[in-house]
């Protein structure tokens, strides 16, 4: 299959999760990819089963000077990019009465202000036609509890979706949303205790229209039909849900 062969993607979050099913989906279709990470363990494990069109960056998107180190790296590698998929973040529980300033500031620092700077540093680098995909998340249509955080975080992106849009579109540049329901990537395996992951993911599960969780292969086709397929749409939130928060 060569569907995005001559095509240049890069992927923030790229190394495990819903990142690296896209980088997975587009390789295979000969596209050029950048994958970032925080952790370089999980960069070689993820270039081990990508494959050589896929290269690493480590990368921490909450630091603009890393931000300025990609994008250098970006233009060395690919010189234009056709898709950037601003996917990287984090989730943490933040229930109103114990969340601290800590927590509240590393959530809005990467997921939003890391995902703002994200596309400023590569967006000129961005080519005629480009899309931006923004991964948002259900949580910031409904109100889901112990999220407030990570969900106004994910309200912010939706928002950025829309003005972002305007300021790139005279350079024919799309950017569009896609927002995760229940995903079963383990990362709440990784953030929660055992015991209240089970709880979590039974009680998600249960109130699903679909009645279970996606799967990072269902997002990275909704990310890739945003990046390259829907080319009359801009400033939308594609949500791909089970449902949840249209049913």
């Amino acid at each position: 299959m060569s569907e995005y062969s001559g095509k240049n993607v890069v992927i923030t979050g790229g190394s495990s999760g819903i990142g690296l099913a896209t980088a997975g989906l587009l390789a295979e279709g000969g596209a050029r990819v950048v994958i970032t990470g925080r952790s370089q363990a999980a960069l070689d494990a993820a270039l081990e089963r990508l494959g050589p069109k896929v290269s690493a960056v480590r990368s921490d998107v909450s630091s603009l000077a890393q931000l300025d180190v990609l994008a250098a790296r970006v233009g060395e590698e690919l010189g234009s990019v056709d898709a950037l998929f601003v996917n990287a973040g984090i989730t943490r529980p933040t229930p109103l009465e114990s969340t601290s300033e800590e927590v509240f500031d590393e959530s809005f620092a990467i997921n939003v202000k890391g995902a703002f700077f994200t596309v400023q540093k590569l967006a000129p680098l961005l080519s005629t036609g480009a899309g931006v995909v923004l991964t948002t998340s259900a949580a910031n249509a409904v109100g889901l509890l112990g999220t407030s955080v990570y969900a106004a975080g994910k309200a912010a992106l939706r928002s950025m979706a829309r003005s972002l849009s305007t300021e790139l579109l005279p350079r024919g540049i799309r950017v569009n949303a896609v927002s995760p329901g229940p995903v079963d990537t383990g990362i709440l395996e990784r953030t929660m205790a055992v015991e209240e992951a089970r709880e979590f993911k039974a009680a998600r599960m249960a109130e699903n229209p679909m009645g279970r969780f996606g799967t990072p292969e269902e997002i990275a086709r909704a990310a890739a039909f945003l990046a390259f397929h829907a080319t009359y749409s801009t400033g939308i939130e594609l949500v791909t849900d089970g449902g949840a928060t249209q049913l």
